[in-house]
């Protein structure tokens, strides 16, 4: 090879080291490629995204191929750079031309392509991806040879090739991907993408209304008690009961009693028990996301919720397990907050009875939900006695004060946030 001209020489071997950076960087931006982001584009009609997925599908035959073609170039750049060290320097040319030819590799063929490719992939993984559909089909039986013998070696340590396309995200990988798309979803979409996610969390009881709270007609009332529940309800929907909610007919609708409720009419109770529909029942433990399911599924809108024996614990809506997801439907802060009380001193004055998730989602907070539902349960859960007025504790940070008990039970509670008492310190 002495009569090859040294500029040729030269000049392939820069091809070589390009070549190898082609290789190492393409490798890299194939590999680190958002799947979720090549697929979507491959759905949408994108040839080079089609491209680069169908052969992702298989990266045991992508790695062969790029390797192969790394291998060879690198070798005959390392077979060229020592013929011009003879050339040039003669036998102390070998281990010159070889610490040369090592570190123009690790820079220009390796890290900065590398780190290119890391940082901007698609713009070397789509054109890249027409270059490998080629060479695979033409390499295909040196890649053939290669992968048998590679997932040969695969298979006794339980790894098959077939399972790379069987990745999918888990519900905690998937709120991560939410959390860091940063401005590219609006931050309020994705606290509800979020909401969606913890649906599978919570379960009826975390947001029932308690079976005391529940506002129905009672038929063993007075007509005239009756007739003003039903003008004055606040509610479009109403369960219908004899004597206590066990003794439950149903829910009817108010627009269906307009001629009950008429001025100077006379109550029907029973024409009242008729238009009362078939009420539906949901065994306590159901997850919200399957509850949300089977409201869809059932046309339902309202739903009791009963214990192992058939007795009704609470009451859910959809419209609860809604505002689970898109916070709070009103904008009226009266009602928003209506067992909570903002005091002088910067406190909450908040009921016993309050629900905790409600009061994590409305106000903001942070209050231990792994545990009872209600801050009455909360407070009797940490303490392990029935507190008297004046009783303090701290849960999460929150400053809790018992500020009135009644009945065995945490009547008010003042409530100072972490804030509230970083500014009093």
């Amino acid at each position: 090879m002495d009569d090859i001209p040294l500029s040729l020489l030269f000049g392939t071997l820069v091809v070589l080291i390009a070549l190898s950076a082609f290789f190492s960087s393409s490798e890299t931006a194939l590999m680190t490629i958002n799947r979720y982001r090549l697929r979507h584009m491959a759905n949408s009609g994108h040839r080079a995204a089609r491209l680069a997925s169908t052969l992702l599908e298989r990266p045991d035959r992508l790695i062969g191929v790029i390797l192969l073609g790394n291998n060879f170039v690198n070798i005959m750049a390392s077979s060229i750079a020592t013929i011009i060290g003879l050339r040039l320097f003669g036998e102390a040319g070998l281990a010159l031309a070889m610490g040369v030819l090592t570190l123009v590799i690790l820079i220009f063929a390796e890290v900065t392509p590398k780190t290119m490719a890391a940082l901007h992939p698609e713009r070397i993984a789509f054109p890249a991806s027409y270059v490998y559909w080629v060479l695979l089909r033409v390499l295909y039986p040196f890649v053939w040879m290669v992968n048998l013998l590679s997932n040969g070696v695969l298979r006794l340590l339980g790894v098959t090739p077939e399972d790379a396309a069987e990745h999918s995200l888990s519900s905690e990988e998937l709120r991560t991907v939410v959390a860091e798309t940063g401005a590219m979803i609006p931050q309020r979409h994705q606290r509800m993408l979020l909401s969606i996610l913890d649906l599978e969390k919570a379960t009826v009881e975390d947001i029932m209304v308690p079976r005391n709270e529940i506002v129905g007609i009672d038929l063993e009332d007075r007509e005239d008690t009756i007739l003003h529940a039903l003008r004055n309800s606040q509610h479009t929907r109403l369960p219908v009961f004899e004597g206590a909610i066990d003794e439950l007919h149903g829910i009817v609708h108010l627009r269906r009693l307009i001629d009950l409720t008429a001025e100077h009419a006379p109550l029907d109770k029973d024409k009242l028990r008729e238009l009362a529909r078939e009420p539906y029942f949901i065994p306590e433990g159901t997850p919200l996301n399957q509850q949300l399911l089977n409201f869809q599924n059932q046309k339902r809108r309202i739903g009791f919720v009963v214990d192992e024996y058939g007795d009704i614990q609470g009451l859910v809506t959809l419209e609860d397990i809604l505002e689970e997801i898109v916070g709070e439907f009103t904008t009226d802060p009266a009602t928003r907050m209506r067992n909570v009380f903002l005091d002088a001193d910067g406190s909450y004055l908040v009921d016993g009875t309050a629900n905790v998730r409600t009061l994590n989602r409305t106000m903001g907070w942070k209050l231990p939900t792994n545990g009872p539902r209600t801050l009455n349960g909360l407070i009797l859960e940490a303490l392990e006695y029935i507190p008297t007025p004046g009783t303090e504790l701290q849960l999460n940070q929150y400053a809790l004060e018992v500020t009135k008990t009644q009945a065995n039970a945490v009547k008010t509670v003042r409530v100072r946030p972490p804030r509230k008492i970083a500014k009093a310190s």
